[in-house]
């Protein structure tokens, strides 16, 4: 039976990318992650890693780009504000076409804002976040034994398709304490034919460039990198449905919030409205399919979320439109109480609610 620690959630991040393989961490301390920088400072030089707390932020996600070049696991973490500065390097990473892990515990904004948890980096995180056309896959944990094994996830998905992925964990996901199942789980060895190893390939050396000068050429890269993340739509959907079989309303929420909408659900059912809930695991890509089936069972939709409702225009995408969307939120670094979900339900049954 696996060993269970009682762990933050920042150090069975950081825990769980040491067991993927991760041998190479850039980083730059900012709350509420840091925990995740100084864990690795303590069990890199231990195992034979790299750890390096960078002078910035940019220096970090650079430092990155020339690990993950050379074909190695490699990974970054912060806190909104700090993920912002990346931003340029994680486009450059995707324009590169390089696999790596980049994690961000959130905090309220914007702005330099406070140190409270949030879910305000929703739109930075699924529609790219910096400059040009690109996507990263995005991981939104529930609980700290999540936290450990997404780090798994997503240096594989990573691997896999040659993208940035991200772990986007609100900040009660980086600083609650949980018991953790520390699984040794199969570090998956992925071909890098495309690594710039130094050593010379009968198609020449490998050079690893995001710059083209030819609209035309850049324009097929895109292209290209279009086609590979429809497929990655196809295949790596995640997602958790609750109570979801007789369910006349469905709340979407992911992170803290769904955690919160539980407890609501079961207060609710006690009391004879049936809910349920549909958790987006995978943000990027979001779980559309998952919500069109709902839409032909449910009277309407809440999106619960530590935001001032980043979410709910894909929900709306995901169905057409074609129920009922409504809101219940918190910003600033605020989590909503069951009984505000709950309240929001009720109104809606009664009919009070205003849709968004």
């Amino acid at each position: 039976m696996a060993e269970k620690v009682l762990m933050k959630g920042n150090e069975a991040l950081a825990e769980g990318a040491i067991q993927a393989g991760c041998r190479h961490y850039f980083g730059y301390p900012i709350t509420p992650q840091t925990e995740v920088a100084a864990y690795m400072a303590k069990r890199m030089p231990k195992i034979g890693g790299t750890f390096l707390q960078a002078e910035s932020e940019v220096a970090a996600i650079n430092m990155v780009i020339g690990t993950a070049s050379c074909g190695y696991r490699a990974m970054t973490s912060s806190s909104s504000p700090g993920i912002s500065l990346k931003s340029e390097g994680i486009s450059y990473m995707a324009g590169c076409e390089l696999p790596a892990l980049i994690v961000n515990v959130e905090r309220g904004g914007p702005g330099l804002g406070g140190i409270q948890p949030s879910q305000s980096d929703y739109f930075q995180a699924t529609k790219g976040g910096g400059h040009g056309d690109y996507k990263l896959i995005v991981l939104a944990p529930a609980s700290v034994q999540e936290m450990y094994s997404m780090a798994f996830k997503g240096f594989d998905l990573a691997d896999k398709y040659r993208v940035p992925c991200m772990i986007l964990a609100d900040g009660t996901m980086g600083q609650m304490m949980e018991p953790v199942e520390l699984i040794e789980g199969e570090v998956k060895k992925y071909d890098k034919p495309w690594a710039t190893t130094g050593t010379a390939t009968h198609e020449g050396r490998n050079i690893i460039n995001s710059l083209s000068l030819s609209p035309a050429q850049l324009e097929q890269w895109n292209k290209n990198r279009y086609d590979r993340y429809k497929i990655i739509e196809e295949n790596e959907v995640m997602f958790e449905e609750f109570m979801m079989d007789d369910a006349d309303y469905c709340i979407v929420a992911f992170g803290i919030a769904a955690r919160v909408s539980k407890n609501a659900i079961m207060t609710l059912r006690n009391k004879g409205i049936k809910v349920g809930m549909i958790r987006p695991i995978t943000l990027w890509p979001f779980p559309k399919q998952a919500l069109i089936n709902a839409s032909k069972k449910v009277k309407a939709f809440l999106s619960v979320e530590l935001n001032m409702g980043q979410m709910i225009d894909d929900v709306k995408l995901a169905i057409n439109c074609s129920k009922p969307v409504y809101f219940c939120g918190r910003t600033g670094g605020v989590i909503m109480s069951p009984d505000e979900v709950i309240k929001s339900i009720e109104d809606i049954e009664k009919g009070v609610a205003q849709e968004w």
